[in-house]
């Protein structure tokens, strides 16, 4: 048992860590070996925090031996992208431009996982501030897929899903502005959640787009993703963005089934809006009946063309991206990758006018979803549209990095979480689906997701390595 420990769930450890049949300093050190020894290849890892991992892990067993009141996830190892503040360690969203910025402070997901007992281990690689793609014009290499290291592993959360499939830790924070906590999620086979917008503190990340950014839980089982929002979750008064709203309980249906439960099926997105490779459109048909074998009713529903919510995304994004980066992008436009570059420049050429009307579109865009979800209590979509692909070619990953069905969720707020399909291409990478709910809904979310996570046996994908 102790020699599979890097594939044990958060739930199943900390479980273990409370009975006393489990030292979290032995899991830490698990973890070190496996972190020290596949990070080289994987690049998960923009810093390994290995002596303050363990020192950590060391804390939460005096606590568990003098039977001190603990957290959920206490002695729990968790990784955090590298846009989030880790008091003590630097935050330079894989970019020059921060490469010496020292966090003072924890942000305040970081502060609310120390509380709940969680072992930090370290900062994860991203897209350079969370846009633009991998690249290799940065001071740290880019993540990899585990399942083929010749490949892309999603991003911009990208250390995060690699980390997890690779089992480097069974916990991760990473952000999604428009797809890049699901899309780490969906290219490496985890389960990643963006949760309704504000439920979970923006304080202390370096923003993307003020009004498009959440934070969000990864991890590789669906009951292990919904116990990590849940530490993360509540009010921040100090967040202008957060908002006042009973978050707990995230795991409370994850037994029941979803016999009855009201299914809508957005086929148009990937038959006709931005039509997907065959495979992922067989996979996501295959989990519609699996869903329907469950006891769901499954209907077909239609929203406004994926292009319309990418249009709105893609001006809104661009226009308050460049309100924070134009000082630097003035100054110091060389020490920017090209791709990050390219994409943060873009804003400046957009007007006003242009970014008045998208927030405008974005209000009825928001009426229209809630419209649908009169008539259902989950919206089942396709997340990317095509399997990952060569992180080495440039025209392909140019070509499918906005082949999905994700930003629409991030123009509107509603929670969205990608996981496994169950399926594999032809060429053995994950195939995935994304399930979406009506606001501070995550409940429902999980409880489909892991209705399907049993009948898919998703739980049991895993890369060789």
């Amino acid at each position: 048992m102790t020699a599979e420990l890097h594939w044990w769930p958060a739930s199943d450890l900390s479980q273990a860590f409370r009975r006393r049949e489990l030292s979290p300093v032995d899991v830490v050190r698990h973890l070190s070996e496996r972190i020290n020894r596949l990070n080289p290849t994987l690049n998960a890892f923009i810093s390994f925090d290995e002596q303050g991992a363990l020192d950590s892990a060391r804390q939460a067993e005096r606590a568990l031996l003098s039977g001190q009141e603990v957290g959920p996830l206490h002695g729990v190892p968790v990784a955090i992208k590298d846009v989030i503040d880790v008091a003590g360690m630097r935050t330079t969203c894989h970019s020059r431009i921060l490469i010496d910025n020292m966090a003072r402070e924890d942000s305040e997901v970081v502060r609310r996982l120390r509380r709940a007992g969680a072992v930090v281990l370290g900062k994860l690689s991203t897209h350079e501030f969370a846009t633009g793609g991998p690249s290799f014009d940065l001071p740290f290499p880019p993540a990899r897929n585990p399942w083929n290291t010749d490949h892309h592993p999603g991003g911009s959360s990208s250390g995060a899903g690699a980390g997890l499939a690779a089992g480097l830790f069974p916990l991760a924070i990473g952000t999604d502005t428009g797809g890049s906590v699901r899309h780490p999620a969906s290219a490496c086979a985890a389960v990643g959640l963006k949760p309704t917008y504000g439920r979970v503190s923006l304080r202390g990340v370096f923003p993307l787009s003020y009004s498009l950014d959440h934070v969000g839980p990864l991890a590789r089982t669906v009951g292990d993703c919904a116990l990590l929002l849940d530490a993360i979750a509540g009010h921040d008064p100090s967040d202008p963005t957060s908002v006042e709203h009973d978050c707990k309980g995230s795991d409370a249906d994850l037994q029941r089934g979803i016999r009855g439960l009201r299914i809508g099926f957005i086929r148009h997105f990937h038959r006709n809006d931005k039509v997907a490779h065959p495979e992922v459109s067989a996979a996501l048909e295959k989990a519609a009946d699996l869903l329907a074998a469950e006891g769901a009713e499954v209907i077909e529903m239609r929203l406004s063309p994926l292009q319309v919510y990418s249009a709105v995304n893609s001006l809104i994004l661009r226009s308050e991206a460049w309100s924070i980066h134009a000082p630097w992008l003035r100054q110091r436009p060389g020490d920017y990758g090209r791709l990050a570059r390219q994409r943060l420049m873009s804003g400046a050429f957009i007007s006003a006018a242009d970014y008045i009307a998208a927030q405008r579109f974005r209000s009825q865009l928001i009426h229209e979803l809630e419209g649908v979800f009169q008539g259902a209590d989950v919206l089942l979509a396709a997340s990317s549209m095509d399997p990952p692909c060569r992180i080495d070619d440039t025209q392909e990953i140019s070509r499918t990095y906005r082949r999905e069905a994700r930003e629409p969720f991030n123009v509107t707020g509603h929670p969205a979480l990608a996981m496994p399909s169950g399926a594999l291409s032809s060429d053995g990478l994950p195939l995935s689906l994304q399930l979406v709910g009506r606001y501070f809904d995550e409940r429902t979310i999980f409880r489909v997701a892991a209705a399907f996570e049993r009948a898919a046996s998703t739980k049991d994908l895993r890369p060789r390595l």
